[in-house]
């Protein structure tokens, strides 16, 4: 309350940033388990990553324990983009009244978020390309071969052009739109079922904790069909002029994935996205209010 959208703005990203260095293990994690077995039928591929915790091991033998924060600069990047944007367009529409219709608020939050996401596109982008990269023993999906941020940047800059940074917008659009529309319909009402069965005191960041976790049932079975296909569309092996190898787009790697994986196929990786959702989404809300109060 009582703070400009402009300070909104950093201050939301700096937030997004914090959280992020906490969460970004299961970023990568997430990503690995998202590209194995790609168009594959289940059973037919090998799988070098089972399972979160077993991925989390995998990783480790395979880049080191720095391979699990791979794609660190990108991802504070995206976050600090994504996460400012969106939080500064929702405390204009907030300024606006907007919020106080009905549906005010999940509407608000769907739209900060599109924007957001669109703004923070490339860096996602690059992010998705730097934790794919790993040894060829455990290699999923295309691999780039980026040796660090910046080169990433310009080696899609100098192949593509400017629309080859937002390659892959129209997977993570409507990926943070129903992730944050949920988010929003449903963390406030799972913090206060939490408090009315006594299982934390009100007010307190456990209860927030929990109904963030409990919210993430809800916003990981909604929001992991698209994050899949967000990833795949990001990560695939383009032609010169910049057309995926893969996917046509957005519906057409949905029609794929689940002609070709199965149903189960767009829900890879759904264990890695829910656990990153309840403390990411804590830890954004808590820095972000710490921040506000200073």
């Amino acid at each position: 309350g009582g703070v400009p959208p402009a300070i909104d703005l950093v201050l939301g990203a700096a937030a997004g940033c914090l959280a992020c260095v906490l969460t970004n293990p299961l970023e990568v994690v997430k990503t690995r388990l998202q590209l194995q077995g790609e168009l594959q039928p289940p059973g037919t591929y090998p799988r070098p990553y089972r399972g979160v915790l077993r991925a989390v091991g995998a990783v480790c033998r395979a880049d080191g324990l720095r391979g699990l924060q791979k794609g660190l600069a990108a991802s504070l990047l995206y976050q600090g983009l994504m996460n400012g944007v969106r939080f500064y367009c929702y405390s204009c529409a907030e300024g606006a009244g907007w919020t106080r219709y009905p549906g005010g608020t999940v509407a608000a939050g769907a739209v900060a978020g599109a924007v957001g996401a669109f703004v923070g596109s490339p860096a996602y982008l690059v992010k998705t390309h730097l934790q794919a990269q790993t040894l060829s023993a455990v290699a999923v999906g295309h691999q780039h071969n980026h040796e660090n941020i910046s080169r990433a940047f310009e080696s899609i800059y100098k192949q593509h052009g400017v629309a080859g940074l937002w390659r892959g917008v129209t997977g993570a659009v409507p990926r943070v739109a129903v992730g944050s529309a949920a988010q929003l319909a449903t963390f406030a009402s799972a913090k206060d079922w939490v408090c009315e069965r006594q299982w934390f005191g009100e007010g307190s960041w456990a209860a927030v904790l929990a109904g963030g976790m409990v919210s993430g049932v809800a916003v990981a079975v909604t929001m992991t069909p698209f994050d899949v296909v967000s990833t795949r569309l990001y990560n695939q092996p383009v032609d010169a002029d910049g057309t995926g190898k893969l996917y046509r787009g957005f519906l057409d790697c949905i029609l794929q994935i689940s002609s070709k994986e199965g149903l189960l196929g767009l829900y890879k990786g759904i264990g890695a996205v829910y656990l990153r959702l309840g403390p990411h989404t804590v830890l954004s809300l808590f820095f972000w209010d710490e921040l506000r109060k200073m």
